[in-house]
């Protein structure tokens, strides 16, 4: 299954039908990182550091790949949910300043690549008027998981470092320092 998703449709698909349904693990690569305000199965908007807590809570592996310095309203909600998400193995949080790509993987069953940023305006619930013009792919295509899986997973474990020409704006490396140049 291949299926293009237009603006609203990538929410219902990507948040209410890939992350709600979430068993194992979600994986996410944005550029930018917001607090994200999330309405699943028709309940009230809340952050989705509300969801991440229930997700690890069933034993859900979450992972956030993220380019720029969050929000400051994302820093402070993770601040409040720290209790409940800081330290814990199922939830992890990595910054590369060159990760430019947009994805969620759900369970290795279920992809969304797109142009969403994780923000209000890109997955989450802004107002009709205040929503970007997204453009996205959601698939099970083995294949395709499976190459941005690789990508994903070369940039998070920080394999990609070595020949990323960035070391020196780099303020947290991914990699560690034996595996450099």
């Amino acid at each position: 299954m291949i299926k293009l998703l237009a603006n609203e449709e990538v929410y219902g698909a990507v948040i209410e039908h890939g992350l709600g349904e979430a068993k194992h693990s979600v994986w996410i690569a944005t550029a930018n990182v917001k607090n994200l305000m999330l309405s699943i199965g028709g309940g009230d908007a809340r952050s989705s550091l509300y969801l991440f807590e229930e997700m690890i809570g069933r034993g859900i592996s979450v992972r956030l790949l993220h380019s720029g310095v969050p929000s400051g309203p994302f820093m402070k909600a993770l601040k409040d949910h720290e209790s409940k998400l800081a330290g814990k193995a199922l939830f992890q949080m990595k910054r590369c300043i060159r990760v430019h790509f947009k994805c969620v993987l759900v369970d290795n069953r279920l992809l969304y690549v797109g142009s969403a940023n994780f923000t209000g305006a890109g997955l989450g619930m802004k107002g009709k008027t205040r929503r970007n013009f997204e453009l996205g792919v959601l698939t099970d295509d083995d294949e395709i998981m499976d190459r941005v899986t690789e990508l994903y997973e070369n940039v998070w474990s920080g394999r990609q470092c070595p020949r990323c020409g960035r070391h020196e704006q780099c303020a947290v490396p991914l990699e560690s320092p034996y595996e450099r140049d």
